[in-house]
């Protein structure tokens, strides 16, 4: 197991520090920093972006157009302007003056390692560098980098400017405040954000969406269930109580006013059953300690009425977005 990078919330003056950020830098335009573009220009920023393609800034115009929509029915900051783009020449000039850095290169670990060592050289020491890598972690990233303590992982969800949330964890040289200030600014800018406690490859939530991902690619592989059928299974099943609760807490309920103890020790022996092609971790006396005390926390003092009323209010509104989403695009 990795060990703690850092501990969350150890800069308390961090909100503080990035409420007079004017200025973000993009560093890649694609599909990902494209979509950071359009959402820090909804923010109120002024954005100076850099990506080495030629047509960058064509394709980077039909982002910003195609997400502004959304991003207006969402409601835009005082002062948000489409047209506060500057497109930079080089990475270093997109740098200079910004008060926040957002790295979104192809992931290429060898090109990650050389930009954000360029990045960390040409920005000030109070700067900090996010890089949205998927999966890579900072400790592996940042070796090439001559001062890597402003370096942090700022992991966000496709498309960025609509999905909230932000993974954020530094690697082994990554000072504390850094990774304090990094979610402090997301934040403030209205992402929802994981304060990471140690590194992990592919971060907390791509390891459980390629859970899935792989289990479905078997089932098809195997003519177990078709494409059509394994995402039916999720949008219309175990997908509309998460958005609400999360896994662990709709297993919380799955246990009644027992809760996750009684859940855990009544269906604990189903772990072993070969549903999935994963490996079940076995389930100690700590294990299911831990899971039963993390629901306590997570329900916030919350009782199962409660929780159960929140869940079905959350899924019968979810269900009726949902299919008027649907229906206005068939009209």
């Amino acid at each position: 197991m990795s060990e703690p990078v850092h501990s969350p919330g150890t800069d308390p003056g961090a909100a503080a520090a990035v409420a007079g950020i004017e200025t973000v830098a993009c560093i890649g335009a694609g599909v990902i920093g494209g979509g950071w573009v359009a959402y820090f220009l909804a923010r109120g920023y002024r954005v100076r972006a850099w990506d080495p393609a030629p047509d960058a800034h064509t394709k980077l115009r039909r982002t910003i157009d195609a997400a502004w929509p959304a991003l207006t029915e969402l409601g835009l900051a005082p002062g948000a302007d489409p047209d506060a783009l500057e497109m930079a020449p080089t990475a270093a000039d997109a740098v200079d003056g910004a008060g926040f850095v957002q790295e979104s290169a192809p992931e290429d670990l060898d090109l990650k390692r050389a930009l954000l060592a360029e990045l960390a050289a040409a920005t000030g020491d109070d700067v900090v560098v996010a890089s949205s890598t998927s999966g890579y972690p900072m400790s592996d990233m940042a070796t090439a980098a001559a001062d890597p303590s402003r370096l942090v992982v700022g992991h966000p969800f496709n498309p960025p400017y609509l999905i909230p949330l932000v993974e954020v964890v530094g690697g082994r040289d990554t000072a504390p405040w850094a990774v304090s200030r990094a979610a402090a600014f997301y934040r403030h800018v209205g992402k929802s954000v994981i304060e990471m406690d140690r590194e992990l490859p592919g971060f907390i939530a791509n390891r459980l969406q390629e859970a899935i991902w792989r289990e479905a690619l078997h089932m098809v592989a195997q003519g177990e269930a078709t494409v059509e059928q394994i995402d039916l299974s999720i949008t219309d099943g175990p997908g509309l109580r998460w958005p609400v609760h999360g896994p662990c807490l709709t297993f919380h309920l799955a246990g009644g006013e027992g809760g996750m103890g009684h859940m855990l020790d009544h269906f604990g022996p189903s772990l072993k059953s070969p549903w999935t092609r994963l490996e079940a971790p076995e389930l100690t006396g700590r294990l299911r300690d831990d899971m039963v005390a993390g629901a306590h926390a997570s329900a916030g003092g919350r009782d199962m009425a409660t929780l159960v009323a929140e869940r079905d209010r959350a899924i019968i509104a979810v269900t009726r977005a949902v299919a008027a989403a649907r229906e206005a695009g068939h009209a």
